[in-house]
């Protein structure tokens, strides 16, 4: 039998009103120690986003998801954060900000396998 591994991850939310607390959900991280495992999936819904957001600047929502991806890869180019530990680096990311990129709260499971956990996630909570 396949040992399971412990895991964390968040759900990444584009939050375009901070005083009023509405979100949509745009991507998921997810962080195993055991495996050494730390990546995001995102994915902008240009079409939602502007129905629930007409003002959001994509180019710049993107740009954001985008440093989320080179900080969990781990080199300069994910810039001072981007060196830290994998455990740092994904504490860093789920921090509590007041911004218009956030995360849920941290959710822990168990999985065999860290990257189709992700791909499942992705799937059933952002698309």
């Amino acid at each position: 039998m396949q040992e399971k591994h412990l895991f964390e991850y968040a759900v990444i939310r584009v939050v375009p009103r901070v005083e009023r607390e509405e979100f949509l959900n745009v991507g998921v991280i997810l962080y195993c120690r055991s495996l050494g495992f730390l990546q995001t999936r995102f994915a902008l819904n240009e079409e939602r986003l502007r129905a629930f957001a007409g003002d959001v600047d994509l180019e710049e929502l993107q740009e954001r998801l985008r440093a989320f991806e080179k900080i969990c890869a781990g080199r300069k180019e994910g810039g001072t954060i981007g060196q830290l530990g994998i455990a740092e680096r994904f504490r860093w990311l789920t921090a509590t900000r007041s911004t218009v990129v956030q995360t849920s709260p941290v959710h822990p499971g168990l999985c065999l396998d860290a990257s189709a956990t992700l791909e499942k996630l992705h799937a059933q909570l952002v698309l």
